[in-house]
């Protein structure tokens, strides 16, 4: 796969999206209690939902924005660039929507938005990959 292994982050955010989803869950259940130690796992789970969501945002923004998407300015690749960059961004809001509530529909959106990219960006060989490194 050469230098970078582009698979790699994207199968990451998947995996943080469906963790951030497990947190919003227990979130949701602990609320209910209101004993101390529900309370604190409650504030472990809102850190841990924070911190995925977070993850998420750094490989969109410093790793696909910065150093994977190149600007184009005509023509097909660029509308495929434009794609690719308004893509990313829905996956950033995504992310910041998921940091601000537990409403699932977030993380939902955020994973069909990764499939929207992995289709605009990924060649068959690169949507093999990130197959093979899911399912192991």
């Amino acid at each position: 796969c050469g230098i970078y292994n582009d698979a790699a982050p994207i199968v990451q955010m998947q995996e943080d999206f469906s963790t951030i989803q497990k947190a919003m869950i227990k979130i949701k259940e602990l609320s209910l209690q209101q004993d101390a130690t529900s309370m604190n796992q409650l504030t472990r789970w809102i850190i841990t939902k924070e911190d995925h969501a977070s993850k998420i945002q750094k490989v969109v923004s410093e790793y696909f924005l910065t150093q994977r998407i190149k600007a184009k300015t005509e023509g097909s690749d660029y509308n495929t660039y434009v794609k690719q960059t308004t893509t990313l961004h829905q996956i950033l809001v995504s992310a910041m929507k998921c940091k601000q509530t537990v409403d699932s529909e977030h993380v939902n959106k955020g994973l069909h938005q990764i499939e929207t990219f992995i289709d605009l960006y990924f060649d068959k060989h690169g949507k093999d990959h990130i197959k093979q490194m899911s399912e192991s």
